[in-house]
């Protein structure tokens, strides 16, 4: 889970199933310590409203670490002074980066470093597709060096320019503004 809605999709399925989540938060959920949990019944429900259930201490980990990740964009944006990666997730979970990155890679199939930069592109084409900030703007609230920097990391992860993202977005804000 990385988004408020995923939170309560999932408390929405577990009441559902007819257990009591005590807390659901980003890539865990508690139940009712009296409630008698069948991780076989729940798992497909899971899966049928688009969620893995992970149950190794490493899928998990690397769940919570996804989710820090996600909690760090949010430091980056809003503190003066960020905290690095590193020093974010080693704070967060009292455990080396090393360790951290170790259980991320061999369960993600990934870096923490990549994987945070897929999540930088995803918030900067959400900021795109708003079209209220330029480009150095953006840069600039997502803590890049440069435009330029941003743009060459967009291009990488997507496989087209800021500028040939902008334009597939064109059609898409003509035909909501039509409909005004």
């Amino acid at each position: 889970m990385v988004c408020p809605r995923c939170v309560e999709a999932v408390r929405t399925v577990l009441e559902k199933a007819g257990y009591r989540p005590t807390q659901v938060t980003l890539g865990e959920a508690h139940l009712d310590e009296h409630t008698p949990v069948d991780p076989a019944a729940v798992a497909p429900l899971l899966r049928e409203a688009g969620f893995d259930v992970l149950m190794g201490r490493a899928e998990q980990m690397t769940e919570q670490i996804k989710g820090a990740l996600v909690e760090y964009l949010e430091h980056l944006r809003t503190a003066r002074m960020p905290l690095t990666t590193s020093a974010f997730l080693t704070d967060r979970f009292a455990a080396t980066y090393s360790h951290l990155s170790k259980v991320f890679s061999r369960t993600a199939n990934l870096t923490i470093e990549k994987y945070l930069i897929r999540l930088k592109i995803e918030r900067v084409k959400e900021m795109l597709s708003y079209n209220e900030m330029t480009l150095s703007e953006i840069a600039d609230h997502m803590r890049y060096s440069s435009g330029q920097h941003l743009s060459n990391q967009f291009r990488q992860v997507t496989g087209r320019s800021v500028s040939e993202f902008r334009r597939e977005l064109l059609p898409k804000r003509l035909s909501l503004d039509q409909l005004a």
